[in-house]
């Protein structure tokens, strides 16, 4: 199913709604561009792109892999996994919510548990991660659905979705506690002069949607006085999975087509990949026609495929620009 932008625009005008943008000094999607359906399952979230192995998936509870010729298949059985990102040594870092922990597959097959407790309590739920350039690992821990075995707690006694920090030598820190309602995606600029994190507590009634960006101090921990509100989604579904691209733009999953009462009760379809300057300008709205957007990544061999996860299924758009992901790094 190939669907062009000017088409999928269409259906927004003609629904009635539309998302202002400002404009982009340089292009974003590819000229001709068209969102594909490259498959209707496999794809729940976290896409990593491999320039060997092709697209890996976390999808109907194991990591999926789409192989450069298009083949799908399951490349790790049960895993359980949600954000997967490779490290500057091409290794496979994954976070593990139905098993509470973030973990590291091996050149040997081997998997290297990374962190399962903070202070000897077990994590909620590892959703998403990133790596900065001093190959420190960041990771949300967020809760969706059942909190009875949360175990994190602050001081109060109050329950904690935090965001933490790995570092090199294993030591892990928790750098962010109550300044975010729900953390989910998370990235860190290539300077390590920034970390934005996707603020969405989605099945709570008022609950945040937001899309926050905080200065990131040279020793790994944040400036809490730096919080600046990048994005609202308000009443729709909140920001999800992100990527940046060579030119520092940031390409953010969110939004929702339906309404889910009644935590999203938007009127208009809004579910896609939102696209903001390095600055935190909106700048170009892709709409995805299926529910829910969670996740993109670029891939291909130039980079410039961005691949998106969306209810299970997965599309690609060819872009303008290529992407900058940890690994491999851009020619």
């Amino acid at each position: 199913m190939n669907v062009s932008l000017p088409t999928v625009l269409a259906w927004t005008l003609m629904a009635g709604w539309a998302i202002a943008v400002a404009p982009a000094a340089e292009p974003i999607v590819a000229p001709g561009a068209k969102p594909e359906l490259l498959s209707e399952t496999g794809a729940g979230e976290g896409p990593a792109w491999h320039p060997e192995l092709g697209l890996l998936t976390s999808g109907d509870g194991h990591v999926m892999r789409r192989d450069l010729q298009g083949k799908q298949s399951i490349y790790r059985q049960q895993a359980g996994t949600n954000g997967l990102l490779f490290d500057r040594q091409g290794r496979l870092v994954m976070c593990e919510p139905v098993r509470r922990r973030v973990s590291r597959l091996e050149a040997n097959g081997q998997v290297t548990v990374l962190t399962d407790n903070y202070r000897g309590k077990r994590y909620n739920q590892p959703n998403d991660l990133t790596i900065d350039s001093k190959n420190r690992i960041y990771f949300s821990d967020p809760c969706y659905g059942d909190r009875s075995h949360l175990e994190l707690l602050d001081e109060k006694g109050k329950q904690v979705e935090g965001v933490y920090r790995i570092d090199p030598d294993g030591r892990v820190t928790r750098i962010i506690t109550h300044e975010v309602d729900r953390p989910n995606g998370l990235v860190v600029t290539p300077d390590d002069k920034f970390l934005f994190v996707a603020d969405n507590n989605n099945d709570t009634v008022g609950g945040a949607r937001k899309l926050y960006r905080f200065a990131l101090q040279p020793d790994g921990t944040v400036d809490f006085a730096s919080q600046k509100l990048i994005h609202d989604w308000k009443q729709t579904r909140g920001p999800d999975g992100m990527k940046l691209d060579s030119l520092g733009r940031l390409y953010v999953a969110g939004g929702l087509n339906r309404q889910n009462p009644p935590y999203e009760t938007q009127d208009q379809p809004t579910a896609g990949i939102y696209v903001f300057s390095p600055a935190g300008e909106l700048l170009q709205f892709i709409p995805i026609p299926r529910d829910e957007t969670t996740n993109c990544a670029f891939g291909g061999p130039d980079l410039k495929t961005l691949y998106v996860t969306a209810g299970g299924s997965l599309w690609q758009i060819p872009m303008a620009v290529a992407g900058r992901p940890v690994w491999p790094p851009q020619k």
